[in-house]
């Protein structure tokens, strides 16, 4: 019923926004409670409000909650505004003052948030390009960037893999244009209009789009649909816990199209130069977010049933960065 209710706070703190245009409430109570580990209470950030925002998908979810938790030991009166609809809300919300502190994408934040069109294939000089512009156009700060890359990718069940040789978005591209009955396609509805995703991607493997045969759907629901044949092909994150567990393997990106998405925390400026402790708080937990690390917490929540805020609690409990209460 707790992480219901903070899920129904969140929904109306989105509503909200569209209606008043006025920006997001203040969030609701963390939906666990956690204690001191290594993460030791801050006297600077005793009592403060510190709101905590995400996007609507389980590894937002479960990395917001990394946030909460660890700020929470530390002190501060956070306020859960995890699970915002849409990449774009998430940020209105933090250029509007609404949400102080999330993990974001840099993949995201170079091409959609400051309207690039060709990303910077190297991770770390991708981070420090969005870092120096989105801090000079916006006074937003990316910082302690993690060695996850939530990349978009293309996957096939392991059996259409071996039935019909597709290893490669190459060797995908060929069989939409020579038969395209051969490479139905399911597409998560962002993913198939993102100028970083299915958009571009034909661009670049000179697909004809008209042969794609596409069905648009959650994303959710691109995994079981691949996985039981009622596409070919689908559109995933890469870090998808989903993945192995319903035995369906990523394309080569073997053109180089996708950027990379490694996740970063990203605050304004203001907040980060008045709470300098935040970002050393939280520094040690990027470090640990591998592409491995993501898959088993992704996994945890999306195949085994479990919540978003227990994965991350007992996460970052395993990791003796807080105790459990």
């Amino acid at each position: 019923m707790r992480t219901l209710r903070v899920r129904l706070a969140a929904i109306l703190a989105i509503v909200g926004l569209a209606a008043t245009g006025c920006g997001l409430e203040a969030g609701s109570s963390v939906p666990l409670r956690v204690g001191p580990g290594s993460i030791r209470p801050v006297s600077q950030l005793e009592g403060v409000r510190i709101t905590v925002g995400s996007k609507d998908f389980t590894e937002q979810n479960v990395l917001g909650y990394l946030i909460e938790f660890a700020l929470s030991a530390a002190g501060a009166d956070v306020r859960d505004l995890t699970n915002i609809t849409g990449s774009n809300s998430l940020r209105d919300a933090q250029l509007h003052g609404q949400v102080d502190i999330a993990y974001d994408y840099t993949g995201t934040g170079w091409i959609n948030y400051l309207g690039n069109e060709k990303p910077i294939p190297d991770s770390q000089q991708q981070f420090e390009a969005l870092r120096a512009a989105d801090l000079s156009k916006h006074g937003m700060l990316w910082t302690d960037l993690a060695p996850m890359n939530n990349t978009y990718a293309l996957l096939t069940s392991d059996g259409y893999a071996r039935q019909s040789g597709a290893r490669t978005l190459s060797d995908y591209a060929r069989m939409v244009n020579t038969d395209p009955a051969s490479a139905t396609t399911c597409l998560g509805t962002e993913f198939s209009v993102r100028q970083d995703g299915f958009a571009g991607m034909v661009r670049k493997y000179g697909i004809d789009t008209g042969k794609v045969r596409k069905q648009l759907m959650q994303d959710a629901l691109v995994f079981s649909a691949t996985a039981n044949g009622t596409c070919h092909f689908g559109s995933v994150a890469a870090t998808d816990g989903r993945i192995k567990a319903l035995h369906l393997q990523l394309l080569d990106d073997d053109l180089g199209f996708f950027p990379k998405y490694n996740a970063a925390l990203v605050m304004r400026k203001s907040f980060a130069d008045a709470h300098p402790q935040v970002a050393q708080i939280l520094a040690p937990i990027s470090r640990l977010l591998t592409n491995d690390t993501a898959i088993d917490l992704n996994r945890q929540v999306d195949v085994d049933g479990r919540e978003p805020a227990t994965v991350a609690r007992d996460w970052l409990v395993a990791h003796g960065f807080v105790t459990a209460q």
